[in-house]
């Protein structure tokens, strides 16, 4: 089965190259934009004739297709921008630009039709040099020629920092073809993307989840970044390394160095140089962390229950948006997403408002005085003491075992298990102290391990917590 993925390798150019890379991003910039100018100018007109009175085919056309577009720049570049051929630039990356300029009008046009799932699109932006330099390829017009070489158009052959063994032997038998590239500078260093096809099988098969492995309920937050509850009764705790707040007092200083250099100085790019440095640095600790817990999650665990995180409603509490920012839960998901496609394991996510942090696994009922600074509570309706990471975990995994047939193994059946996931066991004796008066208010509450009802949503603008 053939699956589209990304092969990322840093690369080495030597000065001329890099010289030579670097004016392949400006042109990607300068054509992106150049489309931009057109169409706001010739919707512009367009609207104009409307407004006098004029219809049908007399009507200005607005070049919004990419073909549309790359006959604009063809007819322009040669009086506007004499440099591109001067230089002898590629002619595949202003192909590339017009059609990903093509693509975002494409996608607000239709946000604005309500034909297109998610969040509204505004119309596009322009791009300026600090967001990012990068360029990008066509097809396998760029494509390695062996484990350690590039081959990129009008640039020529760039040696790599990494070996790409396993991307060139499987080009060679066919299992593996490139769809596309990017190429993209950051803190001064290169790397290439490619965008490839490939025939996972031979390697899938080695790695798949074990059919009698546990499945696992995963309660995400600040403090702990995973609570893990296994069907198998056992607990599991996951710390992040927040590299980001590790990198804080270097960040000050490199920022503060910056703000103080003068403009258009060289002391000024080292300085930025520096600031870039480190966040790439924080990047990879983040990116490395994510990718060996997800790889490993994957690979043990028969199926995982996670909660629906609204990310973007969460940051917008002004004291936790640096170090939620800083876990990346979204791109965590988002792994465990693609990567259970490939070793065969499941991924069931729970409805934003199950409140798997409020509920009490023990008797079901929901304790909504329950606030965010409460990491232990007591359940008023059983007496039960809860750890809260611990009971959401346990909540989630009981969640999906009843909402999915039991795959795993025979002592993870919900019938077997109560709402946290634990082997049935009779109540301890500080639950039996209880008053009857709870008891009875307990009763009245639903029981998870009966039927889980996910409470409707009320129209508020709510975020789930952490």
């Amino acid at each position: 089965m053939s699956h589209r993925q990304g092969f990322r390798v840093e690369l080495a150019p030597d000065p001329g190259q890099a010289i030579v890379m670097g004016r392949h991003c400006g042109l990607s910039r300068v054509v992106e934009n150049f489309c931009l100018e057109t169409v706001r100018k010739k919707w512009a007109q367009r609207k104009a004739e409307e407004s006098y009175g004029v219809t049908g085919d007399d009507l200005t056309k607005v070049p919004w297709s990419a073909p549309a577009l790359e006959k604009e720049w063809r007819a322009a570049h040669p009086a506007r921008f004499p440099w591109f051929a001067e230089n002898k630039l590629s002619s595949r990356v202003p192909k590339e630009a017009c059609r990903v300029r093509a693509a975002g009008f494409s996608n607000y046009l239709k946000s604005k039709k309500g034909e297109r799932r998610g969040a509204k699109m505004g119309f596009p932006s322009w791009r300026k040099r600090k967001h990012g330099s990068r360029f990008r390829y066509d097809a396998d017009r760029a494509k390695p020629l062996d484990a350690r070489t590039v081959r990129l158009p009008a640039i020529g052959d760039v040696a790599t920092r990494e070996d790409m063994s396993w991307l060139t032997g499987r080009m060679e038998n066919g299992s593996a073809r490139i769809l596309g590239a990017t190429v993209r500078e950051q803190a001064g260093r290169w790397w290439i993307s490619f965008q490839i096809e490939v025939d996972r099988d031979d390697l899938n098969k080695h790695r798949q989840a074990d059919a009698e492995a546990p499945a696992c309920g995963i309660d995400l937050g600040l403090k702990t970044f995973a609570v893990i509850k296994n069907s198998d009764g056992t607990t599991e705790e996951i710390h992040a390394p927040k590299p980001l707040k590790a990198a804080q007092r270097a960040l000050k200083r490199a920022n503060r160095k910056l703000a103080r250099s003068a403009n258009d100085s060289k002391n000024r790019a080292k300085a930025r140089q520096r600031v870039a440095r480190l966040h790439l640095q924080v990047a990879d600790r983040r990116r490395d962390f994510l990718h060996k817990t997800t790889t490993r999650l994957t690979r043990t665990k028969s199926a995982i229950a996670v909660e629906t995180l609204h990310v973007k409603g969460i940051i917008k509490n002004r004291r936790l948006a640096r170090s939620i920012s800083d876990a990346g839960f979204g791109e965590f998901v988002h792994q465990l997403d693609y990567k259970a496609d490939w070793y065969g394991s499941t991924v069931w996510k729970a409805d934003r408002w199950f409140p798997s942090s409020k509920t009490c696994g023990d008797c079901g009922r929901i304790n909504r005085a329950l606030v965010l600074a409460d990491r232990t509570w007591v359940c008023p309706g059983c007496g039960v003491l809860h750890d809260r990471d611990q009971n959401a975990a346990g909540n989630l995994l009981a969640a999906m075992l009843a909402d999915r047939p039991c795959t795993t193994s025979p002592g993870s059946c919900p019938e077997n298990r109560n709402a946290c996931g634990d082997h049935i066991r009779p109540h301890s004796p500080e639950s039996a102290a209880v008053s009857e008066a709870g008891r009875a208010e307990a009763s009245t509450s639903l029981r998870l391990t009966q039927r889980l009802v996910v409470p409707e949503y009320d129209g508020s603008d709510r975020s789930r917590e952490v």
